[in-house]
């Protein structure tokens, strides 16, 4: 014991150093390759108790994890999750021993952690960290940044090169931080800002497997993305190992190489996450899926069902018999009700533990479903054909009534704009002579070959000038109508003019 624990000392104090008076078992430990198993962890169970009375007996127990069998490869991520209240989170502090299990056992690098105490545990804390949920109540308001992440160097012992200060700024700036904010205090920072905190302390020393409890849950949809991606970046620059717990569909499929999906302190579903999403088996996995949206433009209109599940997750107290999911599962049998089913490989890297999966063979066949399981969930249709067509009608009755305005547009045989136009035509003081008057009938004619309004020009005249503000609002188009007019009624006049010498010619 004291030997392993000197090796550990030695292996934190100089991190780069892989050679020395160390065992073989200790090399070959921290040379682990990729795809070795890191994590193993077998019939895990933790278990709060109830207790009452005056004497505070024990009346009970919230059976919070209860049986949990999987591992966890050294390079990979593995995801998880359920709906809030399955355990997920009870199960990361159990692995990282911040909980004492009830029953089971949780190796690490192949050495049994399961009982050992904060002494024993303290040489491993350097290889298991975690990422808290809430970055708000997981950093110390007294303490400033630099202590915050310093203080797991100052537990340890770690001198690191260059000191401690300056790994702490180089730890800011690897998590997207300024290295200025050093003496800044926890209140000073945004939601996103702080969980980059959080994740600057677990990764000071190095760890080989990171447990993250809902990192991204807590921060706003931007901020999510950011973290997410640097979570990835740092697991390919670092080489670190992932137990990340999440309730959003969406993030554990960017993130996750693996996903085990945990229904009521069980894991129901263990599988790659290709398989998962393509195929998946359990009927609870197939709800939570139906539940996922699909950001594709090209399934817009297509039909696609969404499973409601009616009623709440049982409690945790008294689980139901059998297989805890038979209670809002619509393929529910008799079998279901008695037996458990085991969590066994019905596909290549796809675990199920259910009597009638789906897509894949019937495990117990020939069962009849209960009268109950079919009113246990609601089936939604989203996409329906209907409904995408409503919304061309709208636009086909829009396309149909824009001619109106055009047809309306008949204020043009209201164009007594055009009698005011004569005015302005009618500049013939130029001629003062009254054969101007005499020539009318003949430019008379000419406008009303070419509009038709103008022939009422000369009855509209006085109510136009009667009632100059009516004349005043004409439409652009009259508009331009009438300066065409006023332009011909002036080729009219300068015609007259040039009539006028002759005539007078004439009479001398």
């Amino acid at each position: 014991m004291s030997e392993d624990k000197g090796v550990t000392d030695n292996d934190v104090t100089i991190p780069a150093q892989s050679k020395g008076a160390v065992s073989t078992e200790a090399v070959s430990r921290k040379d682990a390759a990729p795809g070795e198993v890191l994590l193993k962890v077998s019939g895990l169970q933790k278990h709060f108790p109830i207790r009452s009375g005056l004497l505070k007996r024990q009346t009970g127990s919230v059976k919070a994890v209860d049986g949990l069998d999987f591992d966890v490869r050294s390079g990979e991520t593995l995801g998880v999750v359920g709906e809030s209240g399955c355990g997920k989170s009870t199960m990361g502090r159990l692995i990282t021993r911040l909980l004492e299990p009830t029953g089971g056992t949780v190796e690490f690098e192949g050495r049994d952690i399961t009982h050992l105490g904060v002494r024993g545990m303290r040489p491993m804390r350097r290889d298991v960290q975690m990422i808290f949920q809430d970055p708000y109540s997981s950093l110390n308001p007294r303490h400033t940044v630099g202590g915050i992440i310093s203080a797991p160097f100052k537990l340890q012992g770690v001198e690191p090169e260059g000191g401690v200060k300056k790994e702490v700024q180089r730890l800011l700036e690897v998590v997207g931080l300024n290295p200025e904010h050093y003496n800044r205090y926890p209140h000073e920072f945004s939601g996103g800002q702080r969980q980059r905190i959080g994740i600057a302390r677990a990764l000071a020393l190095k760890p080989k497997l990171v447990v993250a409890d809902e990192p991204v849950s807590a921060l706003d949809v931007s901020i999510q993305a950011q973290v997410v991606n640097l979570l990835d970046d740092l697991q390919q620059e670092l080489g670190l190992t992932y137990v990340i717990i999440a309730h959003d569909l969406s993030v554990i499929r960017h993130v996750s190489d693996r996903i085990a999906v945990m229904y009521l302190g069980k894991i129901v579903e263990l599988a790659d996450r290709k398989s998962l999403y393509a195929a998946p088996m359990h009927p609870y996995t197939k709800a939570l899926m139906s539940a996922v949206p699909v950001p594709d433009p090209r399934r817009r209109g297509m039909k696609s069902e969404r499973i409601l599940l009616k009623g709440d997750v049982p409690s945790p107290i008294s689980p139901p018999s059998g297989c805890r999911f038979h209670t809002r599962c619509w393929k529910a049998t008799e079998i279901c009700k008695t037996r458990e089913p085991v969590l066994v490989e019905l596909k290549p890297g796809q675990q199920v533990a259910c009597h009638h999966p789906e897509n894949a063979p019937d495990q117990a066949p020939g069962e009849a479903v209960l009268p109950e399981a079919r009113e246990s969930i609601e089936v939604v249709t989203i996409g329906d054909a209907p409904t995408t067509a409503e919304p061309e009608e709208p636009e086909a009755a829009g396309t149909a009534a824009k001619p109106e305005p055009a047809a309306v547009a008949e204020p043009e045989a209201k164009s007594e704009p055009t009698a005011k136009s004569e005015p302005v035509a009618v500049a013939e003081p130029e001629g003062k002579s009254e054969p101007v008057a005499k020539s009318e009938p003949e430019t008379a004619p000419e406008p009303v070959a070419k509009s038709e309004p103008t022939a009422k020009s000369g009855s509209a005249a006085a109510t136009s000038v009667a009632k100059p503000e009516s004349a005043a609002k004409p439409e652009s188009a009259v508009v331009a109508k009438s300066e065409a007019v006023g332009s011909e009624g002036e080729t009219a006049a300068r015609d007259s003019d040039s009539e006028g010498p002759a005539q007078e010619s004439t009479d001398k």
